[in-house]
C-alpha cells in the first residue's frame, strides 16, 4: 500500500478496524513508556533512597511544563495535518510538517534558557525543602539540557500517526523504552550515577530514536517528508498549530499549577513522605492514563480526517467505540489497584511508612478514577475536530474549576486525607459536566446536516 493510500483508508476502512489498527500501537507505545518511567522511579527507590522519590516528585511539574509546550505544537501539528490529508491538501500538509520542526527547535530552545537560569527558584516554588532540592535540581539540569531534543521527539511521534504511519511511531517509542530501561540500569545500578543516572538513560534514548524519526522523514517516497521550503514559519499556519495546540497546551500548564499546588499541601499535612506517596500514586495512575492516550491517539487521526471529509457517521462510531474501550481499561486497573495497593507500592519503596502512605494515597485517589476515561476521550474529541473554545472548557474544569479549590478545602476537614479525596471529587465532577455538553454538540450536529441534505 502506496503512502497515498494510507492515508485515504482513514476515511474506507471499517472503523473498528482502524482504531484498532491505530490505536493498539499507541497503546502499546505509551504502556511502554509509563513502564519505563516506573523502572526509573522504582531504580531511584531502591538505590537512591526514599527523599530521592520525594525530588523527583518535584519535578513533576517542570515536566508538565514542558510537556505543555511540546503538546501546543505538536498536538495542534498533528490535528492539522490529519484534516489536510482529509481535504486531500498534501502540499499544506508538508508545510505543516516543516513548521512543526522550526517551531520545536525555537521553544524548546527558550524553554531550557529560562528554566536553567531560574532552576533554583523554581524548584522551591514548586515544592522543593532543602532536603530534596539537590536531587530535583540534579535531575533537571540534565532533562533541561536535553529539551530540545524531547521536544522534537514527541512532535515527530505525533505526526508520523498523523501521517498514517501509528506502526512506526510506536517502534520508536519502544526503542526508546528499550534503550532507556538498558541504559538505566547501567547508569543508576552499575555505574552508581543516581537520579541524574536516570536523566541521561531519558535523554539518550529519545535522541537515538529521534535520528529514527528525522531518517523516516528524510525519505522523499514520503507522502510527506522533510525538503527544503517547508521550514519558514508561515503565519496562518503557526496561528492554527497553536489554535489547536492551546488546548492541551493549557490542560499540561493547568497540570503544572495544579502539582504545585498538590506538593505544597502534601507537604504542608504529611511532609516529604507525602510527596513521595504522592509520586508513586501519580505514577500508578499515569501507566493507567496511558492506555486511555494510546486510544485518543489512534482516535485522532481518523476522527480529523473523517471530519475534514465530513464522514459525521464514522467519525461519531470511532468516538463511541473510544468511549467504551477506554472506560473497561480504566474499570479493571480500578479493580487491580483497589487491591493490591500495597503491593503496587513495594515496587517502588522499601521503605514501610512510605509503602503505607502510598498503598492509602493510592485508594483514595482512584475511588472513582474508572469515570476518567469518557472524560478524557471527549475532550480530545473535540480538540480533534477543532472546536478549541469547549476542548479548553473541558481540559479547565477537571484541574482548575474543581480540584484546586476542592483541595484547598477538603484538607482543612479531613487533613491529609482531604488531599487526596479532592483528586477523586473533581474526577466526578469533571464527568458530570462533559456527558451533557457532548450530547448538545451531537443534537447541533445532527440537526445541521439534515438541513445540509434537504
Amino acid at each position: 500500500m502506496d503512502n497515498k493510500q494510507s492515508a485515504l483508508e482513514l476515511g474506507q476502512k471499517p472503523v473498528g478496524r482502524l482504531l484498532v489498527q491505530y490505536a493498539l500501537p499507541a497503546i502499546v507505545a505509551m504502556t511502554a513508556s509509563s513502564l519505563y518511567n516506573i523502572i526509573d522511579r522504582a531504580m531511584i527507590g531502591q538505590m537512591v533512597g526514599a527523599e530521592a522519590i520525594a525530588g523527583l516528585g518535584i519535578t513533576f511539574p517542570f515536566m508538565n511544563l514542558s510537556g505543555a509546550f511540546g503538546a501546543a505544537v505538536g498536538v495542534g501539528a498533528s490535528t492539522c495535518i490529519s484534516v489536510k490529508l482529509g481535504q486531500r491538501d498534501y502540499e499544506t500538509a508538508e508545510h505543516l510538517l516543516g513548521n512543526t520542526v522550526t517551531l520545536n527547535l525555537i521553544i524548546g530552545f527558550l524553554f531550557m534558557v529560562v528554566c536553567l537560569v531560574f532552576l533554583d527558584p523554581i524548584l522551591r516554588f514548586f515544592g522543593a525543602s532543602d532536603v530534596t532540592l539537590p536531587y530535583a535540581r540534579e535531575f533537571m539540569t540534565v532533562i533541561l539540557l536535553g529539551n530540545m531534543v524531547t521536544h522534537m521527539y514527541f512532535g515527530m511521534n505525533a505526526v508520523l500517526r498523523a501521517a498514517g504511519k501509528p506502526r512506526h511511531a510506536m517502534y520508536a517509542t519502544l526503542f526508546t523504552v528499550g534503550c532507556n530501561i538498558v541504559l538505566v540500569i547501567a547508569f543508576v545500578w552499575w555505574l552508581r550515577w543516581g537520579i541524574k543516572g536516570a536523566a541521561l538513560a531519558t535523554i539518550t534514548s529519545q535522541t537515538l530514536a529521534l535520528c529514527w524519526q528525522m531518517w523516516v522523514f528524510s525519505n522523499p517516497k514520503e507522502l510527506l517528508h522533510l525538503r527544503r521550503g517547508i521550514y519558514r514559519l508561515k503565519k496562518t499556519l503557526v496561528r492554527n498549530i497553536i489554535a489547536i495546540g492551546i488546548s492541551p497546551f493549557l490542560m499540561n500548564v493547568t497540570a503544572c499549577v495544579i502539582v504545585i499546588f498538590m506538593n505544597n499541601q502534601f507537604v504542608r499535612y504529611g511532609g516529604d513522605m507525602a510527596v513521595g506517596a504522592y509520586s508513586i500514586a501519580n505514577s500508578v495512575v499515569m501507566v493507567l492514563f496511558m492506555f486511555v492516550m494510546g486510544m485518543n491517539q489512534g482516535m485522532q487521526p481518523i476522527v480529523g480526517y473523517n471530519y475534514g471529509a465530513e464522514n459525521y457517521d464514522r467519525m461519531f462510531r470511532c468516538l463511541w467505540l473510544t468511549i467504551g474501550a477506554a472506560t473497561a481499561i480504566l474499570l479493571l486497573g480500578w479493580a487491580v489497584s483497589m487491591l493490591f495497593p500495597k503491593e503496587i507500592a513495594r515496587v517502588f519503596t522499601t521503605d514501610q511508612t512510605l509503602i503505607d502512605m502510598a498503598a492509602r494515597g493510592i485508594k483514595l485517589n482512584m475511588l472513582v478514577f474508572f469515570v476518567v476515561g469518557s472524560q478524557a476521550v471527549i475532550t480530545n474529541f473535540f480538540q480533534c475536530i477543532g472546536k478549541v473554545k469547549m476542548s479548553i472548557f473541558l481540559s479547565l474544569s477537571r484541574q482548575l474549576f474543581l480540584l484546586l479549590p476542592m483541595a484547598y478545602i477538603f484538607p482543612l476537614f479531613w487533613g491529609l486525607d482531604g488531599v487526596w479525596y479532592s483528586m477523586a471529587a473533581s474526577d466526578f465532577g469533571s464527568f458530570a459536566m462533559t456527558l451533557p455538553l457532548l450530547w448538545i454538540f451531537v443534537a447541533r450536529l445532527k440537526a445541521s446536516a439534515k438541513r445540509v441534505t434537504v
